[in-house]
């Protein structure tokens, strides 16, 4: 069951519009990195989790992912301003002029519709946790290239608030990863020889190369 609080997670305002901004933010609510797919793919990969713990852990991320959504939908909706005018978007994604109305689409910062194909669910906890890890770390990348696109003093805290937590999320996802790393699909890697060797296929090798590199040969770390 979920139910909605009419008070955002965090406020957001903005300095001024900026539609050509607003258009760039488009990519982390409908974005393969954005937080429309975090909450989709968290959710989803909670079904199968039988972990009582890690299972609301999900849950509560997703949720926590949906809020931001929505604080990015209503940056976008004042960097967007009250005109419908596309001479205001001159690269990037112009749907929102003359399709939507001003109004936040599921796109990203080029109109391309969100899609579940985003979203990765393999029912291996550690696979999946390790992929949540993964999409934490490449949305806070996103959020630092946006970071740097806009001198809007209230877009940035919008923006740094939103980083500290993709930061915390994935903190709790690697102690959740901690706790489960020798089961399911992660059980069965490091025990053999095999699982430690390097090949070292970069000819001819090179400076900063490990000095136990044997030309042509595996080479085993411990």
């Amino acid at each position: 069951m979920f139910h909605h609080e009419k008070l955002l997670f965090h406020p957001v305002e903005v300095e001024r519009p900026n539609p050509q901004y607003a258009a760039l933010l488009q990519e982390q609510l409908g974005g393969c990195n954005g937080e429309l797919k975090a909450a989709m793919q968290y959710m989803a990969q909670s079904f199968r989790i039988k972990n009582p713990e890690i299972k609301d852990l999900f849950l509560s991320i997703a949720a926590e992912e949906l809020s931001h959504m929505e604080m990015v939908a209503q940056t976008i909706n004042l960097l967007n301003g009250s005109e419908v005018d596309a001479r205001k978007t001159p690269a990037g994604e112009i749907q929102t002029h003359v399709v939507l109305g001003l109004a936040p689409g599921l796109i990203n910062a080029s109109g391309y519709s969100w899609t579940a194909d985003y979203v990765s669910v393999t029912g291996d906890l550690c696979a999946d946790l390790l992929s949540n890890i993964a999409s934490e770390q490449r949305a806070k990348v996103v959020y630092e290239y946006l970071h740097r696109q806009i001198n809007d003093r209230k877009v940035r805290e919008t923006i740094d608030f939103l980083l500290e937590r993709e930061e915390a999320h994935n903190a709790m996802f690697r102690e959740a990863f901690n706790k489960v790393q020798d089961t399911g699909s992660n059980r069965d890697f490091g025990t053999t020889k095999a699982a430690r060797m390097f090949f070292s296929m970069s000819f001819p090798e090179g400076a900063g190369e490990e000095e136990n590199t044997v030309k042509g040969k595996p080479v085993a770390f411990r």
